[in-house]
């Protein structure tokens, strides 16, 4: 890295925009500055002018966070700590109901806060958050309190300020915006932080500043003073400055394809609220017009602009053309190129490897060297012969991009669980069993002010329990519907009750134990290692395996690598990537001349299987087929042909792969997805199946609600738990009623960001008039209907109709429950939802959330148990 920067720094495009630098409000146009070529000459630049304040303003929030994720790699400025980052990230507000804006108003008032003091960093922004106004410099200044180790406090003035400032007063604090107030400590979690902030005090005195984890509640850093700002949301009114304002003389505007930039900024005017607050077109420009601009793509400054060649261009798109990779590689090499491979997982870098061994020509050599950090895109610069390829776009996988928020902080159980719990709720501690939660309560202990969990028992006996044994409660988890019978304090039932449960797990673990020894007395066909094909395919996935997923697949080829067959549990969430583990095992199987049954529980998940695993397969020797009731008597007759003479490697269907007239050639894995969905005459049809093949069954069942997973037979077990990343959480409301207003605003801004929408009424005869219903709300909207009662092949158009989004809105009953995936649809409203259970809900409520984009979810009429 540091002599890639050290060799742009003396290269003669730095020299020649360093020297037009030198002209005050100069416009240079970079022609050619191909992929992340742009954000290693920004980087490269920032260096050599030390005292310029960099801004670059790029297309959409996507790009500003790859630059941003570029630029920290380039500067090495991987520092969580927002005061000493170089590197910042600054997000528009996007003024909606429906979304948490606390992380983008903290990240906002952190670059405005270092700005506002004068230092000289890189900012990466894009139009629609530029274009936003903001308060004055000088509101910022005056609302800014500083508090001081060592110093004195005076405590009512403090809260007087907090709660004026529009902070909440709460428990724990676990986001910006909050404080909370227990004796002599307070917490407060500034706007200007990205952590927040233990003041101790000793009387009045400040005895220590320390920022603290929000999850754990734990000290993590000590620190000499805080600055505490508020949102500056509640000051609208003063909302008459722009982001330019802030900015010195000295700035440099770095931006790409600007008059595009500037188009799509009119065409998003209509999702602002309040149209002042943004600036116009004209505004914008003639500020941008005000600094040093360097531009590349489409200039809006080029009759006035000093043009500079960057002879540059992107990594070629090679399509998995390893032979055409090396082709170019060897060229290169040929030619005195300096060759760079960024490739950070060490399992990738060994595929690689192994292409340039497979595919490198005799006689030829390849001089490249490996880098472990990531860039967006690769690109190839001639002027200085260095080229830098990406593994990610090697092999068409998806490269995510990371922003520094503190939404990851907060996933964790003690302190969120606490804070979600509302008095009446039950819940259980590990020693006195089942009790009802009443609130918080401060008690005095031994002259200490103390905060304290009210649990209340059988007889309306009351225990207190200390914050510190937090781990000793869990929220109470049952059957559906059904309330407990509370615990009496001092009774032995409990302990019984413990015991008892004890003695059954035992017994159950040594039936397990015996059923597990059956089964690896019985011999299975043991598959070979990984082939070439095998890592090729891995390497394709377009996105990044998740720790969870990676793990699962290596335990699974692990167990089809043994002599006894494999009998495995992949648990995960829906959309965490359990069918891409199946297509990569199923894979495996055909490698080895095996053939793969996947038995799913409905039509449409087959064919949404049939699908993906085609897709995914597509380059592969291998044929893939599936079997429904959609398919016509010819149809399924030449599907069965085929499959006993071994032509089909992977058949795919619902319980019709179990019939006695459904014979394989050579069946070696059998994938059964949603086991606990298939009737006990087709679960008596699987275990017959079952005998020395390997099986593999993915769910997407809560683990650990039951030993549901146990009961059904020894398996060994692989939960993935860790989300793709940039995943989104799924926002649910419960709305009370059939109403217009919510629905109409929930569909409206659905489509307005492009998406689709799903619609669950599981009535079949009343679909016509809610369909007419949605039509009333949203005219102009494509509504496409599908119910399981319609003809086979009319309802597999409809659904493919919406995939290709024909149709803006899919009115259905529960038939989409299992099978549909679709990223663009990250809405779903479910009608009458006091009819379902919970693990229905779970699995509807998974259609969406399956994109980087927030999702949200519609109970209308929910009921007591939810």
């Amino acid at each position: 890295m540091e002599n890639c920067i050290k060799t742009y720094l003396n290269s003669n495009i730095i020299s020649t925009i360093t020297d037009e630098l030198r002209h005050k409000k100069s416009k240079i146009l970079l022609n050619s500055a191909a992929a992340s070529s742009f954000s290693l000459l920004i980087a490269t630049e920032s260096i050599k002018t030390k005292n310029n304040l960099n801004l670059i303003i790029t297309e959409s929030k996507e790009e500003a966070a790859y630059m941003t994720n570029d630029l920290e790699e380039w500067l090495q400025d991987n520092k969580e700590d927002y005061h000493t980052k170089k590197v910042l990230f600054y997000p528009a507000l996007s003024y909606g109901t429906n979304t948490n804006e606390s992380d983008n108003i903290a990240l906002r008032l952190q670059v405005l806060n270092r700005l506002e003091k004068q230092e000289n960093v890189l900012i990466i922004s894009y139009l629609e958050a530029i274009a936003g106004k903001v308060a004055k410099k000088e509101t910022l200044t005056n609302k800014k309190i500083r508090i001081q180790k060592g110093e004195r406090l005076d405590v009512d003035s403090l809260i007087e300020n907090l709660d004026s400032y529009g902070f909440e007063c709460v428990d724990f604090v676990v986001r910006s915006g909050e404080y909370a107030l227990r004796g002599g400590i307070i917490d407060i979690f500034s706007y200007s932080e990205q952590m927040p902030c233990r003041i101790e005090l000793n009387g009045d005195d400040i005895e220590s500043l320390r920022s603290f984890d929000v999850a754990t509640q734990l000290s993590l850093k000590e620190k000499e003073y805080l600055f505490i700002v508020p949102s500056l949301e509640e000051e609208k009114e003063d909302y008459s400055s722009s982001f330019f304002d802030y900015l010195n003389e000295n700035t440099i505007i770095w931006t790409k394809n600007l008059p595009v930039s500037i188009e799509k900024i009119q065409e998003k005017d209509n999702i602002h609220v309040v149209s002042n607050n943004l600036l116009s077109k004209e505004e914008i420009l003639e500020a941008i017009a005000d600094y040093t601009v360097i531009e590349t793509g489409i200039s809006y400054f080029e009759r006035n602009a000093k043009k500079i060649e960057y002879s540059t261009e992107s990594q070629t798109s090679f399509n998995q053309n390893f032979s055409l990779f090396v082709s170019k590689l060897e060229d290169l090499t040929l030619q005195g190129y300096n060759n760079n491979i960024l490739v950070r997982d060490e399992k990738q870098k060994e595929r690689i490897k192994n292409i340039l061994n497979e595919y490198g020509q005799k006689g030829k050599i390849i001089q490249v060297k490996y880098l472990d950090f990531p860039i967006s895109s690769g690109f190839i610069d001639n002027e200085n012969k260095l080229s830098f390829f990406t593994d990610h776009q090697l092999f068409d996988r998806y490269n995510r991009y990371r922003i520094l928020d503190n939404s990851n902080k907060r996933e964790q159980l003690t302190v969120d669980d606490l804070i979600k719990l509302k008095p009446g709720d039950f819940v259980t501690h590990m020693d006195y069993g089942v009790g009802k939660f009443s609130g918080l309560e401060k008690l005095v202990n031994n002259g200490k002010e103390q905060e304290a969990i009210r649990l209340i028992y059988k007889n309306n006996d009351i225990l207190y329990v200390s914050i510190h044994s937090l781990h000793k409660i869990s929220r109470y988890t049952s059957s559906e519907g059904s309330e407990p019978t509370l615990n009496r304090l001092g009774s032995k039932t409990w302990q019984a009750l413990k015991d008892k449960t004890k003695k059954k797990v035992k017994d159950i673990a040594k039936d397990l134990i015996k059923l597990y020894a059956q089964r690896k007395a019985s011999s299975g066909f043991a598959f070979s290692e990984d082939s070439y094909m095998q890592n090729e395919l891995e390497a394709s996935f377009i996105y990044e395996d998740t720790p969870d997923q990676y793990k699962a697949t290596k335990d699974v080829k692990k167990d089809m690598e043994q002599t006894y067959p494999m009998d495995r549990l992949i648990c995960a969430d829906v959309g965490f990537g359990k069918t891409e583990v199946a297509i990569r095992a199923a894979f495996k199987a055909v490698a080895d001349s095996k053939q793969v049954a996947v038995l799913v529980p409905t039509t449409i998940l087959a064919f949404q299987h049939y699908k993906t695993f085609s897709e995914r397969l597509k380059n592969m020797p291998c044929k893939v087929d599936y079997l429904n009731r959609f398919r016509s008597a010819k149809e399924k007759s030449q599907i069965l042909k085929e499959l006993k003479e071994g032509k089909i490697d992977i058949l795919i269907g619902t319980h019709i792969i179990a019939n006695k007239n459904t014979e394989f050639k050579d069946l070696g894995l059998l994938i059964i997805d949603e086991e606990q969905k298939f009737g006990v005459s087709v679960k008596e049809k699987i275990k017959q199946m079952k005998i020395n093949i390997d099986t593999l069954t993915l769910t997407a069942t809560p683990i650990p609600r039951t030993l549901q997973f146990s009961l059904m037979g020894a398996r060994d077990l692989s939960i993935i738990n860790t989300p793709p990343l940039n995943r989104q959480p799924i926002n649910t409301q419960l709305v009370y009623s059939l109403n217009e207003q919510i629905i109409q605003s929930a569909i409206v801004e659905e489509l307005n960001r492009g998406g689709q929408v799903f619609f669950v009424h599981n009535r079949v005869q009343s679909l016509g008039n809610m369909e007419a219903f949605l039509h009333k709300l949203v005219p102009k909207a494509r509504i496409g209907v599908g119910h399981g009662q319609m003809d086979g092949k009319e309802l597999e158009q409809v659904m493919m109709d919406f995939i290709n989004e024909e149709y803006d809105i899919l009115l259905s009953t529960t038939i989409v429950e299992n099978g549909l995936d679709i990223p663009n649809a990250n809405t779903i409203i479910i009608n009458d939802a006091q009819n379902y259970g919970l693990s229905d809900l779970h699995q509807l409520r998974g259609r969406v959330g399956r994109s980087n984009k927030k999702a949200f979810c519609y109970l209308i009429k929910p009921g007591e148990h939810l």
